[in-house]
């Protein structure tokens, strides 16, 4: 499946060692991550070097082409709040996943549509099951 991973860039980076974990599991289980440079150390660099238009651009592309968005939102971004609407307004399956100390908006948690799932965790283990146990219950996986 072509997954996008979503997560905080600006707003944030102290959880990028969570956003690794994601995008290394989603590849060595086959998943294709357009967005996996996110994860990496050293992406404000690189993506503070691209033009806004080109990055928007870009980004709603692979919004479009994606088969489910999984985000981790545990540290506030404009941009992924955003790429979630986006990906809701198209259709899109979509996980939003934070750590259970933190307080996420309640656009995000109050969100009942059947193709969102809002899910707080405790460890990086339980993390990576509900995004096995996400993307095994998607119809595409089935």
């Amino acid at each position: 499946m072509n997954i996008y991973f979503s997560c905080s860039i600006t707003g944030g980076r102290e959880d990028q060692h969570v956003y690794q974990r994601i995008v290394n599991y989603l590849i060595e289980n086959g998943h294709e991550v357009p967005t996996a440079h996110l994860a990496l150390p050293d992406v404000m660099k690189d993506e503070f070097e691209l033009n806004a238009v080109d990055v928007y651009q870009r980004d709603m592309d692979w919004v479009r082409n994606c088969d489910a968005l999984i985000a981790e939102v545990s540290n506030p971004s404009h941009g992924v709040g955003y790429e979630i609407a986006a990906a809701i307004f198209l259709g899109k399956y979509v996980m939003c996943c934070y750590k259970k100390d933190k307080k996420i908006s309640k656009i995000i948690s109050g969100n009942t549509s059947k193709n969102v799932r809002v899910f707080a965790y405790d460890s990086e283990d339980v993390l990576i099951s509900e995004i096995e146990n996400f993307l095994k219950e998607l119809p595409d996986t089935n």
